[in-house]
């Protein structure tokens, strides 16, 4: 049994994502049955890509929702319907204790996907951290600090759409 997390980035440029699902279907493909587990806290992008490749795959899904009102308060609605989607397929939700979707909660999800993990996936286009915290650079750094090993998917042609002109 094989359980992958996924952090990743989320704006992705739009002729990025056929890419990245390659990329990702490519890298889950040794895992194709039902020992597969991915985590995922199924955000726009790169979370949800991941997500979806686990279940077309046949693995099991396992959602972490950092907040309580993460739903109503960080879900666009362009993303709504493919975070239900993914909800209602989950084998595990596990919504945190906190109330509100802040720096504080993403970075306890993250460090939830890290303990479920054998192996962390991350959609990442090398850029060190904002110093933010919570973002995919950072899980990078934890993931690799607690010597978790680190898949890095980012695929020639990938852009984010901050990254376009």
């Amino acid at each position: 049994m094989t359980t992958l997390a996924v952090t990743g980035h989320m704006d992705l440029a739009s002729d990025s994502v056929p890419l990245v699902r390659a990329a990702l279907r490519e890298l889950l493909a040794g895992h194709h049955d039902a020992d597969l587990i991915g985590v995922s806290c199924i955000a726009a992008g790169s979370d949800s890509l991941f997500a979806a490749e686990v279940v077309a795959l046949g693995g099991r899904l396992v959602v972490v929702v950092p907040s309580q009102d993460y739903r109503a308060a960080k879900v666009k609605p362009d993303h709504g319907p493919v975070f239900d989607q993914l909800i209602g397929t989950a084998a595990e939700v596990l919504v945190l204790p906190y109330e509100t979707a802040n720096r504080r909660a993403y970075e306890a999800a993250n460090r939830v996907l890290l303990e479920r993990a054998d192996r962390l996936v991350a959609v990442w286009d090398g850029v060190p951290p904002s110093g933010k915290g919570g973002g995919t650079a950072d899980t990078v750094e934890l993931a690799r600090a607690a010597g978790l090993p680190v898949d890095v998917v980012w695929p020639t042609g990938a852009r984010r759409r901050s990254a376009i002109a």
